[in-house]
């Protein structure tokens, strides 16, 4: 893997785990926070699909596919971040 690839797997391997923190947590949680969750929920699908089209890509096609990852990543991370403070 791409040195790009790299960084994206193991910021998604971060992710992964906030994420399934989270989930947990939001079993207690409130209605506006589940609405936040399944919009970043559905970000997160989206962020799984473009890493395995990384995974399969030619180098031409992994800059345009980890470019796209990469605005995903930092959306997650604003979603959960955001959902963490307020819970």
């Amino acid at each position: 893997m791409s040195e790009l690839a790299d960084r994206l797997k193991e910021e998604v391997n971060t992710l992964r785990r906030l994420r399934d923190e989270l989930r947990v947590k939001l079993a207690l949680g409130q209605a506006e926070i589940r609405d936040r969750w399944e919009l970043t929920e559905k970000r997160w699908y989206e962020l799984e699909g473009r890493m395995k089209e990384l995974r399969e890509a030619s180098r031409a096609e992994a800059k345009e596919i980890g470019a796209a990852a990469r605005l995903l990543v930092d959306e997650i991370k604003e979603g959960y971040e955001h959902l963490r403070k307020q819970m």
